[in-house]
């Protein structure tokens, strides 16, 4: 998952925040953060509703933070993965996209479909996000669309239950990958049936996407 590891996106090496994650006692919840006590100190972290509603007052918590410094403000935003949090930096290269705003897109569903959304430019996945109008969910994914296929394919797919036969992936899914990564629909639906030879019906779309890029690869 090399690319989507969590890292600073400071301008300079020396700005980059130490909070790299959090763990402690669940002290108050609020609407849109909790505390998290360590060593007698505690810290203020906005959350994903998922997070806030799982968090137990009493209980260990820990999250994955990123550390937002700026002149006259700092704050913590937290996650459960190391894939949230670097997928939400992602979400910070976008022009227009702050950590409020980032926090409301990973927090809305699995990374990995928000990945597979912006590979094959579902907008309607984006729109549906509140406070994600058109023509934001145009530039998310017309900035982030390369930048996540870099960011590796194993990254993209949940390796879950797909609809296609067998309960794999479906030709669908791999061939809008794939258009979404530059290639023309003949070469798409060609790499899909040779990737579904070589990985097999079940296969999930990690696999399946990685099989076709294979093949793409060779010829």
């Amino acid at each position: 998952r090399a690319g989507l590891r969590p890292r600073c996106v400071a301008p300079h090496a020396t700005d980059c925040p130490v909070i790299a994650s959090v763990e402690g006692v669940v002290g108050a919840v609020a609407f849109d953060s909790l505390v998290i006590e360590v060593g007698g100190i505690g810290y203020r972290v906005f959350a994903a509703p998922a997070i806030l509603a799982a968090a137990v007052p009493g209980k260990v918590l820990k999250l994955h933070t990123y550390h937002l410094v700026r002149e006259d403000q700092q704050a913590l935003y937290g996650f459960r993965s190391a894939e949230e949090l670097g997928f939400f930096n992602l979400l910070l290269t976008v022009t227009g996209v702050g950590p409020k705003v980032a926090l409301a897109i990973v927090g809305s569903r699995p990374t990995a479909d928000l990945q597979l959304a912006i590979m094959t430019q579902d907008q309607a996945v984006l729109v549906s996000i509140p406070g994600i109008g058109k023509k934001l969910a145009e530039r998310v994914i017309f900035e982030l669309k390369e930048k996540v296929a870099a960011a590796g394919v194993a990254a993209i797919g949940s390796g879950g239950p797909g609809t296609g036969p067998g309960g794999g992936a479906s030709e669908g899914e791999i061939v809008g990958a794939l258009q979404a990564l530059g290639y023309s629909l003949s070469e798409a639906r060609e790499a899909s049936r040779a990737a579904l030879a070589d990985v097999g019906v079940s296969s999930s779309l990690e696999e399946r996407v990685k099989a076709a890029l294979r093949s793409l690869l060779r010829e």
